[in-house]
């Protein structure tokens, strides 16, 4: 048995406005709205496939407080494709953000509702992504990380070091799953995180019950009776294990 990024869910004081942001950076279409929920993935696809990791972006009463530990990297082609991109971008509502970044060859932006992202430089192991180059998660820990994440999906570890490490699907396409050393500590619930998938025919609770012996626990954040599983990592980023498909 294993899993799979599937998709990240963002919450979003107001979830459609947020959403259609989303749709114009990515590209992509809204492919279902409902009461509180906004589906973004790329037009033409047929969920679940690696080439994408899908966003849902979820309604929630509370507003953002301080700097999310999980963001999303965007690719770029060329330097002139970087320029215009962060121009497009903020014309949409993007405005800079400055995490302490210095002096980088990438730009760091906040959307209108405050969440942080980078718009790359160009860099060749992100010509084939799409869109996201990578979903990026602040750690104290990248080892441990990468051991975790390594054994819960069946994702392929590329590089691992004291300061970072990177996950990419094991069919090689899509956005990788990055994990950077931080000095900041987690004090407030995620406002983005990680949704996993088993594969079609494994058993939902057998699935929980192997990610916590890998050191995952479970978490209360008031989502009642629902259909999936709401578990946390080693380092107590709140994640979902959604039903079989």
């Amino acid at each position: 048995m294993t899993t799979r990024l599937v998709q990240i869910a963002m919450n979003a004081r107001d979830d459609s406005t947020l959403g259609r942001f989303w749709a114009e950076v990515l590209g992509w279409g809204v492919d279902s709205e409902g009461p509180g929920v906004t589906n973004l993935e790329p037009v033409g696809f047929v969920y679940p496939d690696p080439v994408a990791v899908c966003v849902d972006v979820i309604r929630v009463p509370e507003p953002k407080t301080g700097k999310n530990r999980v963001h999303i990297d965007l690719a770029t082609t060329s330097a002139a494709h970087q320029a215009e991109l962060v121009a497009r971008l903020e014309a949409l509502g993007a405005t800079p953000a400055d995490v302490g970044q210095g002096d980088v060859p990438w730009t760091v932006l906040a959307d209108p509702e405050g969440n942080e992202f980078c718009v790359l430089e160009p860099r060749s192991m992100y010509r084939d992504t799409g869109p996201m180059a990578a979903v990026v998660v602040d750690c104290a820990d990248p080892r441990a990380m990468a051991r975790f994440w390594g054994e819960a999906m069946d994702w392929t570890l590329h590089e691992v070091t004291d300061g970072h490490a990177r996950l990419r699907s094991s069919k090689g396409v899509g956005p990788y799953l990055e994990f950077i050393r931080t000095p900041d500590v987690k004090t407030v619930k995620n406002r983005i995180h990680l949704d996993l998938r088993p594969y079609p025919g494994d058993d939902h609770a057998a699935e929980a019950a192997r990610l916590r012996v890998l050191g995952a626990t479970d978490i209360d954040l008031g989502q009642g009776d629902v259909p999936w599983t709401v578990l946390a990592d080693p380092e107590g980023n709140e994640f979902c294990l959604l039903t079989p498909s």
